[in-house]
């Protein structure tokens, strides 16, 4: 029989062999085969990650790498995560989403290896480049170009809903128009609107190659009847369209667009261009460089789906033991098996 590990009411084969059933089934199957609680496999996986984890070096060879947050419980409960963009693997994982948090990484990275990290992308979230700025000073900074359209999505989202309310209040304090209009009638008044303007919201955020015919004629309606957010839809358009310019125009575009945006009037794309002048270098990189939180946002979506089977587990050291063993290249082995 083989020793356990210390602390450990079961052997170094038993553990070993929960810990690879809990990266590769279901919740249910490792606790039903094994006849132990999911408590006790968060204990488990946590022994096998402390012995995995000092025998490699997750942190070494890193040069451009991806910074994000991930909920993994209600409460606004975050972990920081940061992937290496040229592996893909999931390198670190801390609790919080704090400058101390993010800052716990760095010091492990230890000044020397922080100097060689040539590239960060993020969400452009301030207090991650305050701390990117202050410990890797030569590194370029890269603005996700998912979350930069993301800022214009939810600037649209706001407008059709400030538009869906005008339109609703006017219904109100019109009842005769609750039925169909007539053809005299103001399209900004009627039942016909309202409907509208709650159908479109799938039309504004798909990108024109995606639309359906009946999305494409929403939008065509919204064209006639309500201008202003078909103008706020088209910068939208706009906008994503300069992440996919080459990178000698990019600059000259983004400039245009942000010039376009103000001249609109249009108080939540004015509001956006602001955001993006602020940001227009780490965009312009993430043009330039081809860089994007891409590999990061693949990272965090299996990350949550393995939020979801960890549920139950007492303590987010066990999570965090259970992501570093599944996405960071070193997945556990069946004992005797080779």
């Amino acid at each position: 029989m083989t020793r356990s590990r210390h602390d450990a009411g079961h052997t170094r084969n038993f553990d070993d062999t929960v810990a690879w059933l809990a990266t590769q089934t279901s919740k249910t199957a490792a606790t039903a085969l094994m006849r132990i609680a999911w408590r006790t496999v968060g204990s488990i996986i946590a022994r096998v990650w402390a012995d995995t984890g000092g025998t490699v070096d997750q942190l070494a060879g890193l040069s451009r790498i991806g910074i994000d947050e991930v909920s993994y419980r209600r409460g606004h409960l975050y972990l920081m995560v940061v992937v290496d963009h040229d592996t893909g693997r999931l390198v670190w994982a801390g609790k919080g989403q704090t400058k101390a948090t993010l800052q716990s990484f760095f010091t492990a990275l230890g000044p020397q290896r922080c100097a060689q990290i040539t590239h960060v992308s993020a969400d452009s979230a301030k207090y991650i480049a305050d701390v990117v700025a202050l410990n890797c000073p030569a590194a370029v900074q890269v603005a996700d170009p998912f979350h930069v359209v993301k800022w214009a999505n939810d600037a649209l989202g706001e407008l059709r809903l400030q538009a869906w309310r005008e339109a609703k209040t006017a219904l109100r304090a019109n009842p005769r128009r609750r039925g169909r209009p007539a053809a005299s009638d103001p399209p900004h008044l009627g039942a016909e609107r309202v409907q509208a303007l709650t159908r479109v919201r799938y039309s504004l955020w798909k990108n024109p190659e995606n639309l359906t015919e009946r999305q494409q004629a929403k939008l065509e309606w919204l064209a006639v009847n309500d201008t202003r957010l078909y103008r706020a839809y088209l910068l939208k358009e706009g906008l994503r369209l300069v992440f996919k310019l080459p990178a000698h125009e990019a600059p000259d575009a983004l400039d245009a667009w942000c010039r376009s945006a103000a001249a609109s009037r249009i108080p939540h794309m004015v509001d956006l261009q602001r955001t993006v002048r602020r940001q227009r270098e780490p965009i312009i990189a993430a043009i330039t460089h081809g860089l994007s939180n891409g590999r990061t946002e693949s990272v965090n979506t299996k990350i949550r789906l393995r939020t979801r089977m960890a549920f139950g587990f007492k303590d987010p050291d066990a999570l965090i033991a259970l992501l570093m063993l599944t996405l960071g290249g070193h997945r556990p082995t069946l004992p005797g098996r080779t």
